[in-house]
């Protein structure tokens, strides 16, 4: 059954869309404030997510920007439901991400169709990243370094999945926060520092002269893109 998180603040609308989501036989689970709408995302683990992009509390653009730097999340489909209207607001919802854009009001058979056209064009996400001997499964969040297990705990392995999952972008510490740890944190951009050295002595054939991890001075971090590999969806062979 495909789960579908709404975040929409209209109560009737809400109300509305949960019960034909519901009704298509459709798992549901939302919120009508954008406030720690990628925490629930990521505690639902949706197959689709549509939001609204002018919330009281949020602007659902930035929820789209942070879904979309959320190692978990980045695959999800997002569907803007919106009474923005130009083509300017179009564009740079889809720009940010969004997979289609609905203008409100709509209707409730359109919007079920498009989502519907959503889940029949979705890829099979890609299970295994490779970067010379490290191997990367999303599926068994397991690592693998020469065919031996790594014990890494959850967090060093969403920052590593990300990481490798963008090799040669650059990202600040506060985005790597943003997408590993998410928005309602408690963690300083110290922390980063921290986990990518604990993460390097754990997978850097030499963590004195890191190889695989980069820091870029005044910038934050990047994955060297030289040393990954084409992926695939075959499983780690231990």
């Amino acid at each position: 059954m495909k789960k579908i998180v709404l975040i929409e603040d209209d109560s009737d609308l809400f109300g509305l869309l949960k019960y034909n989501l519901e009704k298509e036989g459709f798992a549901f689970a939302g919120s009508q404030t954008g406030k720690g709408a990628i925490e629930l995302c990521r505690r639902e683990r949706p197959d689709l997510v549509i939001l609204d992009i002018m919330l009281p509390d949020s602007d659902g653009l930035d929820i789209c920007k942070g879904l979309r730097n959320h190692s978990e999340l980045a695959h999800v489909p997002i569907l803007f439901l919106t009474a923005k209207v130009s083509e300017t607001d179009r564009i740079l919802g889809l720009e940010l991400g969004a997979n289609d854009y609905i203008v409100k009001p709509f209707f409730i058979r359109e919007l079920i169709a498009r989502i519907k056209n959503q889940f029949r064009s979705q890829t099979v996400p890609v299970r295994t990243v490779r970067a010379g001997a490290l191997e990367l499964d999303r599926a068994s969040c397991r690592v693998l370094r020469h065919g031996s297990e790594i014990a890494l705990t959850a967090t060093e392995f969403r920052l590593l999945d990300f990481l490798m999952s963008r090799p040669g972008v650059v990202y600040s510490r506060e985005q790597l926060l943003d997408a590993v740890w998410g928005h309602d944190r408690a963690v300083t951009d110290r922390t980063v520092d921290v986990y990518i050295l604990r993460l390097r002595q754990k997978i850097e054939p030499d963590p004195t002269n890191p190889g695989l991890i980069r820091a870029v001075r005044g910038f934050g971090y990047s994955f060297n893109e030289n040393a990954v590999e084409p992926v695939s969806n075959t499983s780690l062979t231990a």
